[in-house]
């Protein structure tokens, strides 16, 4: 199962809005085939790894490993369930259940009732943080939330007063490449007006192979310049407004409620778009905003060893500190929402 897991991860970032999955073949204590689910609309782990076993034999003999339970479904792919039966494996292991209701149990039911010896629950909870994204959003019908931001050693996350220079670095360009990644990692990135206006960032991965983004920009009256790198081809991005116009290239923009519970009301809107998680890279009025209503599952705090002494002050927020990480001179720090 721990061969699952690490298999799955191989598919963060690319498999949205499908969940992570590995898969192992098992004979006479010997790895037959192994696979990952890669793209949605392409083959998922278990078809993989049975397609990669070269004595097809063996399965009927074969212990099948799985990190989430074998779809029982028509989707864009055929049921995993159906395939597992078809082939004769007798033997399943399944990490953890998968909480969509088009599945929920039925996988399991289905290759029970087929005859298969079926065990459930084998590392869950470590099946169940791999797909943390995939169980927020169906359980708590909202994206999973990473905020981010960098920080001075005095806690600042801004200067009081900028030059050309935009944005200001407060981090080493290997802080800023893994930002990148975890960039790459996430569906969407949301940003306020304020961060768009002031440091008029790409919001891209230019810094690390990986898809782009979704852009979520927050603009109320809708009156940033177009010309700002958000509005550029090289990424989607969503405008949240109470003024929506006409989509262009590739900006499009939706109605928000700025007035009452905005973090949850940006939830609702990116939840209705099928969106599983989102990284929150400012400002600090936004970032604030999510942790108010505690609407966050992780914080990353990148601390370089700049100081401000003036300036725009970090987001204030509890949390439980997971890890602690050097970076060159800087420092990573990764906590988690306690209520959680």
């Amino acid at each position: 199962m721990k061969r699952c897991i690490q298999l799955a991860k191989n598919g963060l970032g690319t498999t949205y809005p499908n969940p992570l999955v590995g898969s192992v073949l098992v004979h006479n204590n010997t790895i037959i085939g192994e696979g990952w689910h890669y793209q949605a609309g392409q083959p998922h782990a278990e078809v993989n790894a049975v397609n990669s076993v070269k004595e097809i034999s063996l399965l009927s003999e074969a212990t099948i490993y799985v990190s989430l339970e074998p779809c029982s479904h028509f989707g864009k792919t055929p049921p995993c369930a159906d395939l597992i039966i078809q082939k004769g494996i007798k033997k399943v292991v399944i990490g953890t259940t998968d909480p969509n209701p088009k599945v929920a149990g039925q996988g399991i039911k289905k290759l029970m009732e087929a005859g298969c010896d079926v065990i459930v629950g084998v590392l869950e909870k470590e099946c169940n943080e791999l797909n943390k994204r995939f169980f927020t959003f169906q359980q708590k019908k909202r994206p999973y939330i990473i905020l981010k931001w960098a920080q001075t050693t005095d806690s600042f996350i801004a200067p009081k007063t900028r030059d050309a220079q935009k944005p200001v670095w407060i981090t080493n360009e290997f802080s800023r490449q893994l930002a990148h990644k975890l960039r790459a990692e996430e569906q969407a990135i949301l940003v306020g007006t304020n961060t768009v206006r002031d440091d008029n960032p790409s919001l891209t991965t230019r810094d690390w192979f990986g898809n782009n983004p979704l852009r979520v920009i927050l603009d109320r009256n809708n009156n940033l310049d177009k010309s700002l790198s958000v509005y550029n081809k090289e990424a989607a991005t969503l405008i949240l407004t109470e003024k929506p116009t006409e989509a262009f290239g590739t900006t499009s923009f939706e109605s928000l409620d700025f007035d009452n519970n905005l973090a949850s009301n940006i939830c609702e809107v990116l939840y209705k778009k099928n969106i599983q998680s989102l990284i929150v890279e400012g400002g600090a009025q936004t970032l604030q905003t999510f942790i108010d209503a505690n609407l966050w599952d992780e914080v990353l705090v990148f601390e370089g060893k700049t100081t401000f002494t003036k300036g725009i002050k970090a987001p204030v927020f509890s949390g439980n500190l997971l890890k602690q990480s050097e970076i060159a001179e800087d420092i990573l720090l990764h906590y988690k929402n306690p209520s959680i």
